[in-house]
Parts: structure tokens; sequence; C-alpha cells
């Protein structure tokens, strides 16, 4: 018959679950089932804090309000380190994060784009040619990222374009 292992955990350790502990000391954060230590990182290594909090979930060691309450992190940062482990495992706390590509306003976009403009050539025809939106050219050049001839609203008049007014009245 089995025999049944008291909850006896180290002098300064803190409680997870009635069976499983944690410890920071030199710097270290070691996890404990009883007396044996079963998992240690250093302890500003937020992912594998992460990875393995996340790890005691999955394997029912301990639940995610146990977690919460015991290192006092949020209910949503413990769900999402939950999600990344069952839809990644442990490599999904150490690959690369995914960023943003490279944006569409290159120097040598906008530089094409100032050149279409001076040519004559409307915002959307150019946005066209050069594969962007409408939109984003139009939002550059308000922002003062590329600098071209507006075109003017239809039925309204330029500046140089009024017809010279008659002298004397």
């Amino acid at each position: 018959m089995p025999q049944l292992q008291l909850p006896i955990f180290p002098a300064g350790s803190t409680l997870i679950t009635p069976s499983l502990a944690f410890e920071c000391r030199d710097g270290r954060v070691t996890y404990f089932h009883g007396q044996m230590p079963v998992f240690s990182h250093a302890q500003d290594d937020s992912r594998t804090f992460h990875m393995i909090t996340s790890q005691f979930v999955v394997n029912g060691n301990a639940t995610q309000a146990d977690i919460v309450g015991a290192f006092g992190v949020t209910d949503i940062s413990v769900k999402r380190s939950v999600k990344t482990y069952r839809e990644r495992g442990t490599a999904g706390f150490y690959a690369p994060r995914h960023v943003r590509g490279a944006k569409v306003l290159t120097a040598e976009t906008i530089e094409t784009l100032e050149d279409l403009l001076a040519s004559g050539m409307d915002r959307a025809a150019a946005a066209r040619q050069l594969g962007l939106k409408p939109n984003t050219v139009a939002k550059a050049m308000r922002d003062g990222r590329v600098r071209g001839k507006k075109s003017p609203l239809p039925g309204t008049q330029t500046r140089g374009s009024q017809a010279p007014r008659a002298s004397g009245a």
C-alpha cells in the first residue's frame, strides 16, 4: 500500500497548493513538491516562470486561481500563458515574437510617389501604380511624410486660376 507523503516544505517556502510550493533564494526560484525540488529558474526569467506555471495548470498540479493567488499575477496573464502552452508547448514561450512586417512607405517608395505626383499624376492613380491603397497615400500626405500636389476638389478654383479683376469700378 502506498504511503501518504506529508506536505512538509523547506523553511521560507510559499505554498501554491497543499502539495506544491516555491522558494526564492539567491536570485533563483525553486518549486517543490514536498521536500523534493521539481524545477528551478532565474528570478528575473519571466518566460520560464510563465512556462512552468502553465505546465502546473495544464498537468493538474495547480489551478489558475492558485497561481494568481500565490504569485500576485493577473488572471488574464495566466490564461494567456496556459493558452500558449496548450497550443505551442514549451517552445511557444521561447519563440521569437511575431512583429509587423516592413512598412509599406519605404524611402524609395516615397521618392517614386513624390516624382509621380510632381509629374501631374493624381493621388489615386499614383497609389495604384505603386500597389498602394489610395488611403495610405492620403494619410501620408496629411501627416507630411509625402510631399506632392494636392488634387483640388471638383468645382473649386485654385489660387492662381482666378479670373483677373477689372480695375476701376
